[in-house]
């Protein structure tokens, strides 16, 4: 198997981006977890209080041969609202933070994918993703494992997630493992 690599990204709920993620060529996995908080291997509840410091991320291995770092960031870039802070829609709180996790070389470039996006003018407003040192990921819950492609037809996967994974099928068709599916 070729060397793979990853990210920890944080756009929100991370039942969102896992469910981008695992429909592209090249990405291997995407877990849901937290990441960048205070306490060691949190819980849902708790990081859902928005006091344990912790963003919702996903961890997204992917083999660089198909996918670069690059695509990965702009898929994350252009499927959700990097202008809101601390915030994705109705999910309030630093949990829902829109944030990169990971090594200089990466946040050198998302910095570089993040600069594109803002001379294209993608975003009318500053972009408050933060770029943060890697940190370590701590798995969700069971629970939260394919959660979406599990329960699409609730109101929440029904109401945001779906939007959103239509949204990055649309934008990446050719990037898709599947894309006769769309």
């Amino acid at each position: 198997m070729a060397e793979t690599s990853s990210i920890l990204l944080g756009a929100g709920c991370f039942w969102c981006v896992e469910a981008v993620y695992t429909g592209l060529r090249g990405v291997i996995s995407a877990n849901p977890g937290y990441a960048g908080g205070d306490i060691p291997n949190p819980s849902y509840e708790a990081v859902c209080t928005g006091q344990t410091g912790h963003a919702e991320v996903v961890n997204v291995i992917f083999d660089p041969t198909e996918i670069s770092l690059a695509d990965i960031l702009r898929v994350f870039f252009t499927t959700h609202d990097p202008t809101q802070l601390n915030r994705q829609g109705n999910d309030v709180g630093t949990q829902y933070r829109s944030v990169i996790f990971g090594t200089a070389e990466q946040k050198k470039t998302a910095q570089d994918v993040l600069n594109a996006i803002t001379h294209e003018g993608l975003w009318p407003n500053e972009i408050a993703t933060s770029l943060e040192d890697t940190a370590t990921f701590w798995p969700a819950e069971a629970k939260h494992l394919d959660y979406f492609a599990r329960n699409p037809q609730t109101a929440y996967c029904a109401a945001v997630v779906a939007p959103k994974v239509a949204k990055a099928r649309k934008l990446y068709r050719d990037r898709l493992k599947n894309p006769d599916a769309v």
